[in-house]
């Protein structure tokens, strides 16, 4: 559920700038530079946070703390690319795209691609792509969360991806996700919500009742143990509140939760038609160690490689003169659902990304653009690297077919016909 990393990391926009046609090299040793900004969250008061930089690790910290879920990932994503002057595409809509430009798209939320143009860019030259995920392993409420047990209200959860999931016991656990939530005007909105306070927790059983836990090691079972305590249960309530809250459609969850949501999103309990939550941990990112040399934080996996794509984006082209002497396009593709296989709308089994290649071959050609002006930038870029490869060992294998019929004729073929052995060999030659 957590790990710990490494922070003295190299600048992100070098990742863009090993590619062709740019100029940046520069990293960032964390010990010898001066802070500026906001303090940042530290496991200990150490003296020596004061040689440390906020400026890429303090900025990773904002992003782990910000990003809960798939969609605060995306959102804060969305919300720095705006920052740095990248237009919002709608993928419903014509696009007109011009060399020079930044631009990116969304997708449920959870799945973002942007891009930026070099100024010499022409159809057909290639793309330069850096692809990483928004989700990480978590609990995830199923869709009728409603349980009680010995007058505890409890949330029935479903495990998401490959985590670890014993390290999810006996913390201060909450919720957070996407709520669509009915309009005056009738329409449905999709809104964020993160509950910040402790709401959860899921105990361990005392030792008192376990005491071959340290011997046989924790085998909880995920779908006896593995649901968080919500509060304890309320008294009957009287017969005409009752009678209101099962008109009200929401016996799927606890109206006690759907209540906290409601006050979060200051709406009334009535207007919350679905919600697609997770349950996440309170505990925030900071730096830690003796030197304050560690990253303490869940989520690593992926959001570390999302930041790092996302920051190498827009610092390679921050500068207006940036982009005057490219002539590939840089592209960042953050996919959801990969701890479950991808193959989702806003996976990356999901052709969006090529699609979105065909679309900027497109606008950028003015007109039509069949199929060899997309595959000649497929070609140029790193994608086609796998796909020369590829089609270079179908052409060898069809070289090599006739050499491997006329040995495996020969290895069969006896001594005594020494005649029928020439004439095969005459035969393959005229052939070659």
């Amino acid at each position: 559920m957590a790990a710990i990393s490494r922070v003295q990391l190299h600048h992100p926009s070098a990742i863009f700038s090993r590619l062709p046609h740019s100029s940046y090299s520069f990293a960032i040793n964390l010990r010898h530079r001066k802070v500026s900004g906001t303090r940042r969250l530290l496991c200990s008061s150490s003296p020596s946070f004061s040689s440390l930089s906020p400026s890429i690790v303090g900025d990773l910290l904002d992003y782990l703390n910000e990003s809960w879920t798939q969609f605060h990932a995306t959102a804060e994503a969305k919300r720095q690319l705006i920052a740095a002057g990248f237009h919002l595409l709608n993928e419903n809509e014509e696009w007109n795209l011009k060399p020079g430009g930044r631009y990116f798209f969304t997708r449920n939320m959870s799945c973002l691609v942007a891009f930026a143009i070099g100024e010499k860019y022409t159809v057909g030259n290639g793309f330069h792509v850096i692809a990483a995920h928004t989700d990480s392993p978590c609990l995830k409420l199923k869709p009728k969360s409603a349980s009680s047990k010995s007058n505890y209200l409890m949330l029935n959860v479903q495990t998401y991806g490959g985590g670890l999931w014993h390290t999810w016991f006996d913390r201060d656990l909450s919720v957070a996700g996407r709520v669509i939530v009915r309009a005056s005007d009738g329409s449905f909105l999709h809104k964020l919500v993160k509950i910040k306070r402790p709401l959860l927790r899921v105990p361990t059983l005392a030792i008192h009742l376990n005491r071959t836990v340290n011997t046989d090691g924790f085998k909880p079972n995920l779908e006896t143990h593995l649901v968080p305590l919500l509060a304890t249960k309320p008294e009957e309530a009287p017969a005409e509140s009752k009678e209101k809250s099962t008109l009200s459609s929401k016996d799927a969850h606890h109206p006690l939760l759907m209540q906290i949501l409601s006050d979060e999103l200051c709406c009334d309990v009535d207007d919350i038609v679905n919600i697609e939550l997770n349950i996440c941990d309170t505990q925030p990112s900071c730096l830690g160690g003796a030197n304050n040399e560690f990253i303490f934080s869940g989520r690593l996996d992926n959001l570390a490689s999302s930041y790092c794509a996302l920051r190498a984006l827009v610092d390679s082209c921050e500068s207006p003169g940036d982009l005057s002497s490219e002539h590939a396009i840089w592209m960042v593709a953050l996919f959801d659902n990969e701890e479950v296989g991808s193959d989702s709308f806003q996976g990356a089994g999901a052709p969006t990304m090529f699609q979105a290649m065909r679309r900027i071959v497109g606008s950028l050609a003015n007109s039509y653009v069949g199929e060899s002006a997309f595959d000649r930038a497929i070609r140029q870029s790193f994608l086609g690297t796998h796909q020369l490869k590829a089609f270079n060992c179908i052409i060898a294998f069809f070289v090599m077919l006739p050499f491997l019929f006329m040995l495996i004729l020969f290895h069969h073929l006896k001594k005594k016909e020494k005649k029928k052995r020439i004439l095969i060999q005459q035969v393959c030659l005229f052939i070659f």
